[in-house]
Protein backbone atom coordinates (compact mmCIF):
# COMPACT_ATOMS: atom_id res chain seq x y z
CA UNK A 1 0.00 0.00 0.00
CA UNK A 2 1.28 3.25 -0.99
CA UNK A 3 2.36 5.83 1.93
CA UNK A 4 0.00 8.74 1.56
CA UNK A 5 1.75 10.94 4.10
CA UNK A 6 2.94 14.24 2.76
CA UNK A 7 6.27 15.40 3.01
CA UNK A 8 7.95 18.09 5.45
CA UNK A 9 10.71 18.36 2.93
CA UNK A 10 9.76 21.51 0.85
CA UNK A 11 7.11 23.31 3.13
CA UNK A 12 7.36 27.02 4.29
CA UNK A 13 8.56 27.96 7.77
CA UNK A 14 4.68 29.07 7.99
CA UNK A 15 3.28 25.74 6.64
CA UNK A 16 5.40 23.55 9.34
CA UNK A 17 4.43 26.11 12.04
CA UNK A 18 1.02 25.72 10.97
CA UNK A 19 2.08 21.17 11.08
CA UNK A 20 3.01 21.85 14.78
CA UNK A 21 -0.02 23.83 15.72
CA UNK A 22 -2.11 20.44 14.03
CA UNK A 23 -0.11 18.12 15.81
CA UNK A 24 -1.07 19.75 19.25
CA UNK A 25 2.58 20.94 19.51
CA UNK A 26 3.97 24.50 20.15
CA UNK A 27 4.31 27.17 17.04
CA UNK A 28 8.15 27.22 17.40
CA UNK A 29 8.15 23.52 17.18
CA UNK A 30 7.87 24.42 13.41
CA UNK A 31 10.86 26.49 13.73
CA UNK A 32 12.45 23.60 15.50
CA UNK A 33 11.10 21.61 12.41
CA UNK A 34 12.88 23.57 9.64
CA UNK A 35 16.13 24.02 11.31
CA UNK A 36 16.38 19.65 11.78
CA UNK A 37 15.31 19.16 7.61
CA UNK A 38 17.27 22.57 5.88
CA UNK A 39 20.04 22.37 8.90
CA UNK A 40 20.20 18.73 10.05
CA UNK A 41 19.06 16.67 6.66
CA UNK A 42 17.27 14.28 9.52
CA UNK A 43 15.94 11.17 7.64
CA UNK A 44 12.75 10.33 9.86
CA UNK A 45 10.58 12.25 12.08
CA UNK A 46 12.26 10.19 14.76
CA UNK A 47 15.57 11.98 14.80
CA UNK A 48 14.04 15.28 15.41
CA UNK A 49 15.19 14.94 19.00
CA UNK A 50 14.17 18.32 20.79
CA UNK A 51 10.80 17.35 19.42
CA UNK A 52 8.76 15.42 22.60
CA UNK A 53 8.75 12.10 21.58
CA UNK A 54 4.40 12.15 21.63
CA UNK A 55 5.11 14.92 19.30
CA UNK A 56 7.02 13.18 17.15
CA UNK A 57 4.60 10.18 17.24
CA UNK A 58 1.62 12.70 15.97
CA UNK A 59 3.13 14.06 13.05
CA UNK A 60 4.70 10.35 11.83
CA UNK A 61 0.84 9.58 11.38
CA UNK A 62 0.74 12.12 8.89
CA UNK A 63 3.86 13.06 7.88
CA UNK A 64 7.23 12.09 6.64
CA UNK A 65 10.39 14.16 5.88
CA UNK A 66 9.99 13.18 1.92
CA UNK A 67 13.77 12.04 0.90
CA UNK A 68 14.33 9.36 -0.68
CA UNK A 69 18.36 7.91 -2.25
CA UNK A 70 19.25 7.59 -5.80
CA UNK A 71 18.16 4.44 -7.77
CA UNK A 72 21.21 4.82 -9.80
CA UNK A 73 24.85 6.15 -10.82
CA UNK A 74 27.09 7.53 -13.11
CA UNK A 75 30.14 8.20 -13.18
CA UNK A 76 32.24 10.16 -15.68
CA UNK A 77 36.41 9.78 -15.95
CA UNK A 78 36.08 14.05 -15.54
CA UNK A 79 34.42 13.93 -12.47
CA UNK A 80 30.78 14.63 -13.47
CA UNK A 81 28.10 12.10 -11.94
CA UNK A 82 24.35 12.05 -13.10
CA UNK A 83 21.87 10.51 -10.68
CA UNK A 84 18.47 9.12 -11.55
CA UNK A 85 16.02 9.87 -8.45
CA UNK A 86 12.79 8.34 -7.60
CA UNK A 87 9.87 10.80 -7.29
CA UNK A 88 6.57 9.97 -5.28
CA UNK A 89 4.34 9.67 -8.21
CA UNK A 90 6.89 6.64 -9.01
CA UNK A 91 8.67 8.24 -11.93
CA UNK A 92 12.27 9.17 -12.12
CA UNK A 93 14.53 11.79 -13.11
CA UNK A 94 18.07 13.23 -13.23
CA UNK A 95 20.27 14.58 -11.64
CA UNK A 96 23.93 15.77 -12.34
CA UNK A 97 26.52 16.78 -9.87
CA UNK A 98 29.29 18.43 -11.95
CA UNK A 99 32.75 19.62 -9.79
CA UNK A 100 34.92 21.75 -11.39
CA UNK A 101 38.32 23.43 -8.74
CA UNK A 102 36.54 24.81 -6.46
CA UNK A 103 33.12 24.67 -7.84
CA UNK A 104 30.44 22.32 -7.65
CA UNK A 105 27.51 22.77 -9.92
CA UNK A 106 23.99 20.79 -9.36
CA UNK A 107 21.77 20.21 -12.23
CA UNK A 108 18.51 19.60 -11.01
CA UNK A 109 15.47 18.62 -12.74
CA UNK A 110 11.85 19.89 -12.65
CA UNK A 111 9.29 17.84 -14.73
CA UNK A 112 9.11 14.28 -15.42
CA UNK A 113 9.41 14.91 -19.05
CA UNK A 114 8.30 17.96 -20.50
CA UNK A 115 6.00 19.62 -22.71
CA UNK A 116 7.83 21.77 -24.92
CA UNK A 117 9.44 18.76 -27.54
CA UNK A 118 12.53 20.72 -28.16
CA UNK A 119 13.98 19.27 -31.17
CA UNK A 120 17.83 18.50 -30.01
CA UNK A 121 16.37 17.39 -26.54
CA UNK A 122 15.80 13.60 -25.47
CA UNK A 123 13.54 14.75 -22.64
CA UNK A 124 11.53 16.44 -24.95
CA UNK A 125 11.19 12.93 -27.07
CA UNK A 126 10.28 10.99 -23.48
CA UNK A 127 6.84 13.00 -23.60
CA UNK A 128 5.27 14.85 -20.21
CA UNK A 129 4.20 12.60 -17.41
CA UNK A 130 4.38 15.29 -14.38
CA UNK A 131 5.33 18.29 -12.67
CA UNK A 132 7.56 17.63 -9.84
CA UNK A 133 5.87 18.79 -6.11
CA UNK A 134 8.84 20.97 -4.25
CA UNK A 135 9.59 17.97 -2.20
CA UNK A 136 10.98 15.85 -5.26
CA UNK A 137 12.99 18.96 -6.25
CA UNK A 138 14.65 19.56 -2.79
CA UNK A 139 15.46 16.00 -2.59
CA UNK A 140 17.55 15.77 -5.36
CA UNK A 141 19.69 18.05 -3.33
CA UNK A 142 18.81 16.87 0.00
CA UNK A 143 19.58 12.94 -0.52
CA UNK A 144 22.58 13.69 -2.53
CA UNK A 145 25.90 12.61 -1.40
CA UNK A 146 27.94 15.47 -2.64
CA UNK A 147 25.70 17.78 -1.08
CA UNK A 148 28.15 19.59 1.23
CA UNK A 149 30.10 20.65 -1.60
CA UNK A 150 27.98 22.44 -3.57
CA UNK A 151 28.31 25.96 -4.12
CA UNK A 152 25.71 26.23 -7.44
CA UNK A 153 22.23 25.32 -8.33
CA UNK A 154 20.89 24.93 -11.64
CA UNK A 155 17.35 24.27 -12.59
CA UNK A 156 18.76 23.09 -16.29
CA UNK A 157 17.96 19.82 -15.97
CA UNK A 158 14.62 17.22 -17.18
CA UNK A 159 11.65 19.75 -17.57
CA UNK A 160 10.95 23.85 -18.62
CA UNK A 161 10.97 25.05 -14.88
CA UNK A 162 8.26 27.97 -15.59
CA UNK A 163 5.84 25.37 -16.04
CA UNK A 164 6.07 24.17 -13.16
CA UNK A 165 6.32 27.65 -11.54
CA UNK A 166 4.53 27.14 -8.23
CA UNK A 167 6.42 24.26 -6.98
CA UNK A 168 9.61 25.80 -8.64
CA UNK A 169 9.41 29.09 -6.36
CA UNK A 170 8.56 26.83 -3.27
CA UNK A 171 12.07 25.28 -3.77
CA UNK A 172 14.07 28.70 -4.80
CA UNK A 173 12.57 29.43 -1.12
CA UNK A 174 13.47 26.92 0.29
CA UNK A 175 17.57 27.27 -1.00
CA UNK A 176 17.48 31.21 0.25
CA UNK A 177 15.48 32.01 2.64
CA UNK A 178 16.80 32.37 6.50
CA UNK A 179 15.10 29.01 7.32
CA UNK A 180 15.83 26.81 5.29
CA UNK A 181 19.17 26.58 2.74
CA UNK A 182 20.04 30.34 3.53
CA UNK A 183 21.66 30.49 -0.02
CA UNK A 184 22.62 33.98 -1.65
CA UNK A 185 20.24 34.11 -4.98
CA UNK A 186 23.01 34.05 -7.18
CA UNK A 187 24.23 30.61 -6.23
CA UNK A 188 20.73 29.70 -8.21
CA UNK A 189 20.41 30.04 -11.77
CA UNK A 190 17.01 29.16 -13.48
CA UNK A 191 16.74 28.66 -16.96
CA UNK A 192 13.58 28.72 -19.57
CA UNK A 193 12.55 28.32 -22.91
CA UNK A 194 10.65 31.32 -22.04
CA UNK A 195 7.05 31.37 -21.07
CA UNK A 196 6.35 35.15 -21.44
CA UNK A 197 3.65 35.74 -18.51
CA UNK A 198 5.56 32.99 -15.73
CA UNK A 199 9.02 34.77 -16.94
CA UNK A 200 7.71 37.76 -15.61
CA UNK A 201 6.09 36.55 -12.07
CA UNK A 202 9.30 34.69 -11.75
CA UNK A 203 11.36 37.87 -12.55
CA UNK A 204 8.95 39.83 -9.76
CA UNK A 205 8.97 37.07 -7.20
CA UNK A 206 12.57 35.90 -7.26
CA UNK A 207 16.27 37.08 -7.61
CA UNK A 208 17.68 34.10 -8.78
CA UNK A 209 19.93 34.18 -11.76
CA UNK A 210 17.96 33.55 -15.54
CA UNK A 211 19.14 31.68 -18.34
CA UNK A 212 17.04 31.68 -21.23
CA UNK A 213 17.25 29.23 -23.88
CA UNK A 214 18.03 30.76 -27.58
CA UNK A 215 19.17 28.62 -30.00
CA UNK A 216 18.24 30.72 -33.12
CA UNK A 217 17.64 34.04 -32.88
CA UNK A 218 15.56 34.09 -36.41
CA UNK A 219 11.89 32.93 -35.43
CA UNK A 220 11.46 30.28 -38.02
CA UNK A 221 14.78 28.31 -37.51
CA UNK A 222 14.21 28.86 -33.57
CA UNK A 223 10.60 27.62 -34.41
CA UNK A 224 11.94 24.36 -36.01
CA UNK A 225 14.18 24.00 -32.89
CA UNK A 226 11.90 24.87 -30.07
CA UNK A 227 8.05 24.68 -30.76
CA UNK A 228 7.89 27.09 -28.14
CA UNK A 229 9.02 29.90 -29.90
CA UNK A 230 5.31 29.45 -31.66
CA UNK A 231 3.70 31.15 -28.89
CA UNK A 232 6.94 32.57 -27.24
CA UNK A 233 9.30 34.63 -29.71
CA UNK A 234 12.35 35.06 -28.49
CA UNK A 235 11.96 39.12 -29.51
CA UNK A 236 9.24 39.80 -26.99
CA UNK A 237 10.72 37.68 -24.74
CA UNK A 238 13.84 40.15 -25.00
CA UNK A 239 11.69 42.57 -24.91
CA UNK A 240 10.11 41.29 -21.39
CA UNK A 241 13.51 41.40 -20.39
CA UNK A 242 14.71 44.89 -21.10
CA UNK A 243 12.48 45.69 -18.36
CA UNK A 244 14.20 44.01 -15.76
CA UNK A 245 17.73 45.44 -14.11
CA UNK A 246 20.48 42.61 -15.35
CA UNK A 247 23.72 44.67 -14.34
CA UNK A 248 23.93 44.27 -10.70
CA UNK A 249 23.57 41.55 -8.63
CA UNK A 250 21.21 39.42 -10.64
CA UNK A 251 22.06 37.72 -13.89
CA UNK A 252 20.84 36.88 -17.09
CA UNK A 253 22.34 34.32 -19.62
CA UNK A 254 21.70 33.60 -23.08
CA UNK A 255 22.02 29.39 -23.87
CA UNK A 256 22.92 28.90 -27.28
CA UNK A 257 23.44 25.29 -28.45
CA UNK A 258 25.85 25.42 -31.36
CA UNK A 259 24.69 22.59 -34.97
CA UNK A 260 26.94 22.59 -37.54
CA UNK A 261 25.64 24.44 -40.63
CA UNK A 262 22.44 25.47 -38.91
CA UNK A 263 23.29 28.35 -36.34
CA UNK A 264 26.40 28.75 -36.44
CA UNK A 265 26.72 31.77 -39.32
CA UNK A 266 27.90 34.94 -39.27
CA UNK A 267 24.40 36.35 -40.03
CA UNK A 268 23.22 34.50 -37.06
CA UNK A 269 25.44 36.46 -34.75
CA UNK A 270 24.89 39.69 -35.97
CA UNK A 271 21.37 38.93 -35.39
CA UNK A 272 22.25 38.17 -31.55
CA UNK A 273 24.17 41.59 -31.75
CA UNK A 274 21.24 43.14 -32.62
CA UNK A 275 18.78 41.32 -30.58
CA UNK A 276 20.58 42.02 -26.96
CA UNK A 277 21.73 45.25 -28.03
CA UNK A 278 21.69 47.61 -24.70
CA UNK A 279 20.63 44.39 -22.90
CA UNK A 280 22.89 43.54 -19.72
CA UNK A 281 23.53 39.74 -20.44
CA UNK A 282 26.33 37.06 -21.53
CA UNK A 283 25.95 34.23 -24.00
CA UNK A 284 26.94 30.22 -23.39
CA UNK A 285 27.77 28.58 -26.19
CA UNK A 286 27.04 25.29 -26.25
CA UNK A 287 28.14 22.18 -27.90
CA UNK A 288 25.93 19.84 -28.99
CA UNK A 289 25.88 16.24 -27.87
CA UNK A 290 24.27 13.83 -30.15
CA UNK A 291 20.79 11.96 -29.06
CA UNK A 292 18.95 9.09 -31.32
CA UNK A 293 16.94 9.64 -34.32
CA UNK A 294 17.70 13.47 -35.17
CA UNK A 295 19.78 14.40 -38.02
CA UNK A 296 21.69 17.48 -36.16
CA UNK A 297 25.49 17.94 -35.84
CA UNK A 298 27.73 19.76 -33.34
CA UNK A 299 29.87 22.53 -35.25
CA UNK A 300 33.43 22.70 -35.84
CA UNK A 301 35.61 23.98 -32.69
CA UNK A 302 37.31 26.66 -34.49
CA UNK A 303 33.97 28.08 -35.99
CA UNK A 304 32.60 28.03 -32.31
CA UNK A 305 35.60 30.11 -31.26
CA UNK A 306 35.21 32.45 -34.41
CA UNK A 307 31.61 32.84 -33.30
CA UNK A 308 32.13 33.59 -29.72
CA UNK A 309 35.47 36.07 -30.43
CA UNK A 310 32.72 37.87 -32.86
CA UNK A 311 30.39 38.89 -30.31
CA UNK A 312 32.69 39.81 -27.43
CA UNK A 313 34.40 41.93 -30.19
CA UNK A 314 30.91 43.49 -30.48
CA UNK A 315 29.91 43.86 -26.69
CA UNK A 316 28.67 40.67 -25.98
CA UNK A 317 30.26 38.69 -23.36
CA UNK A 318 30.24 35.12 -24.64
CA UNK A 319 31.95 32.06 -23.51
CA UNK A 320 31.97 28.58 -24.69
CA UNK A 321 31.36 26.07 -22.14
CA UNK A 322 32.94 23.25 -21.30
CA UNK A 323 31.40 19.83 -22.47
CA UNK A 324 31.33 17.59 -19.21
CA UNK A 325 29.95 13.82 -18.46
CA UNK A 326 30.20 12.47 -22.14
CA UNK A 327 30.44 9.34 -21.82
CA UNK A 328 28.00 8.39 -19.00
CA UNK A 329 24.42 9.73 -20.85
CA UNK A 330 24.99 12.93 -21.07
CA UNK A 331 22.20 14.46 -22.80
CA UNK A 332 19.25 15.57 -20.64
CA UNK A 333 16.73 12.50 -20.47
CA UNK A 334 19.50 9.68 -22.29
CA UNK A 335 20.02 7.97 -18.50
CA UNK A 336 16.31 7.70 -18.05
CA UNK A 337 15.13 6.86 -21.21
CA UNK A 338 18.15 3.87 -20.77
CA UNK A 339 16.73 3.02 -17.45
CA UNK A 340 12.73 2.42 -18.56
CA UNK A 341 14.70 -0.01 -21.52
CA UNK A 342 17.00 -1.74 -19.10
CA UNK A 343 20.21 -0.38 -21.43
CA UNK A 344 23.06 -1.85 -20.71
CA UNK A 345 25.85 0.61 -19.56
CA UNK A 346 29.00 0.96 -16.85
CA UNK A 347 27.51 1.79 -13.35
CA UNK A 348 29.44 2.43 -10.46
CA UNK A 349 28.50 1.55 -6.98
CA UNK A 350 27.20 2.45 -3.79
CA UNK A 351 24.74 5.68 -3.12
CA UNK A 352 25.81 8.75 -4.58
CA UNK A 353 25.60 10.38 -8.05
CA UNK A 354 25.64 13.32 -10.70
CA UNK A 355 26.79 14.46 -14.84
CA UNK A 356 26.42 16.96 -17.47
CA UNK A 357 23.72 17.16 -19.71
CA UNK A 358 25.09 20.08 -22.50
CA UNK A 359 21.73 19.71 -24.51
CA UNK A 360 19.38 22.41 -24.02
CA UNK A 361 19.88 24.04 -20.89
CA UNK A 362 23.23 23.45 -18.82
CA UNK A 363 25.06 24.78 -16.01
CA UNK A 364 25.99 29.28 -16.71
CA UNK A 365 29.68 29.76 -15.95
Amino acid sequence: MADIRKPLLGMSLYELKEVAKAAGLPEFAGGQMAKWIYTQHVGSIDDMTNISKAGREKLKEDYVIGCMPHLERLESKDGTVKYLFPTTSGKSVETVFIPDNDRATLCVSSQVGCKMNCLFCQTGKQGFEGNLPASDILNQIYSLPERGKLTNIVFMGQGEPMDNLDNVLRSTEALTASYGYAWSPKRVTVSSVGVKTKLRRFLDESDCHVAISMHSPFHEQRMQLMPAERAMPIESIVELLRGYDFSHQRRLSFEYIMFGGVNDSMEHAKEIIRLTRGLSCRVNLIRYHKIPDVELRGCDERKMESFRDYLTAHGVFTTIRASRGQDIFAACGLLNTAHGKGTDRKMTGGNDGGGDADNGRKPTE
